[in-house]
């Protein structure tokens, strides 16, 4: 199944969840933070959005922004423009 964001919103891969700490102690599923970092999958028809926001991208955003989203068994965030703080540049 193909998601395509409408309007305002971006559809985001979020970053894989660490498993474990750099001193090497496992982090139990309910203590892991939900990742706040993802990439983008499919950009809206907002015009101005697609200018400034690309497939691809990589993008900060709010820690309760977006709707969780699956298909073909991976997870998504659908997000509104608002809701994105930032794009991360290499």
């Amino acid at each position: 199944m193909k998601i395509k964001p409408m309007d305002d919103r971006v559809l985001v891969e979020p970053a894989p969840e660490e498993e474990k700490t750099s001193s090497g102690l496992y982090i139990p599923d309910t203590a892991k933070e939900k990742p706040r970092v993802g990439t983008v999958i499919a950009v809206g028809t907002d015009e101005d959005l697609r200018e400034k926001i690309k497939e691809g991208d990589k993008v900060l955003f709010a820690k309760y922004g977006g709707e969780e989203v699956e298909s073909d068994g991976k997870s998504y965030k659908m997000i509104q423009r608002s809701d994105i703080l930032a794009v991360i540049e290499d």
